[in-house]
């Protein structure tokens, strides 16, 4: 029998010593290891706006995109007319978090990078479509996930315990043809993936309904949470106004 190398392909395909090389070169930058930084804060960025936080010019972050691109280290999600890098998933996001730690001595903590600035009151609450979005919609959506009531890695589904206190809560999943009960739906001021999909959209009407919130003066998408909000998201998920203020 023949003995294989440590480093050959078993199927004829890439080498298991290449890819591991071709990915470890894909971080082997200076530039492209800020990016990863970046996007370790969990938001998604324009390649502009790495551009500016890495100061390099756009046509060389451009390049390095598509590095990260290719070695599936990033990938781009649309929202709108904008284009925004993430970490592909949260597995190559514990990845490169744990390289960091390993390489960075006395590291306890995300690099920190300046959040773009947005105007209030949209940064704090707002619709996106049919459901919450806003330094509110990404409360409600990291409360769901510490309660046990909503996964959020790589895709958004909803738990049985999650779908038991939509019962509970009275947020009806029924009907809407073949519209998924949860999904992500990535915020543009928070650059963090918030909770949209059927629940989103029914925990959004059930809150509008309730009068938990309004729309200010003057219309738009922006919302208020009043008193009675202020009281049912903290019995529902434990919120308080800190939360999205």
């Amino acid at each position: 029998m023949n003995e294989m190398h440590p480093g050959s392909a078993p199927t004829g395909g890439p080498a298991p010593a290449a890819l591991l090389a071709a990915f470890a070169a894909a971080l082997a930058d200076e530039t492209r290891a800020a990016i990863c930084m970046t996007l370790l804060e969990g938001r998604a960025w324009t390649a502009g706006e790495l551009a500016k936080i890495t100061s390099v010019a756009p046509s060389t972050i451009s390049g390095h995109l598509t590095r990260l691109l290719d070695a599936g280290i990033c990938v781009t999600e649309r929202q709108g007319r904008h284009s925004y890098v993430r970490i592909a998933d949260g597995a190559t996001a514990r990845l490169l978090d744990g390289l960091a730690s390993y390489a960075i001595p006395d590291r306890d903590a995300a690099h920190a990078v300046p959040v773009v600035a947005a105007p209030d009151p949209l940064a704090c609450a707002r619709t996106c479509y049919d459901h919450f979005a806003g330094r509110l919609g990404m409360a409600v959506t990291d409360a769901m996930e510490r309660r046990g009531l909503l996964r959020t890695e790589d895709v958004f589904e909803l738990t049985e315990a999650g779908r038991a206190w939509c019962d509970e809560t009275g947020i009806s999943l029924a009907g809407e043809g073949r519209r998924r009960l949860a999904s992500s739906c990535l915020d543009w001021t928070e650059r963090r993936r918030h909770l949209g999909g059927l629940a989103g959209a029914r925990l959004c009407a059930r809150a509008k309904d309730e009068g938990w919130v309004v729309r200010p003066a003057g219309g738009g998408r922006a919302l208020e949470v009043t008193g009675s909000g202020e009281r049912a998201f903290a019995d529902l998920l434990g919120l308080t106004p800190e939360s999205w203020s």
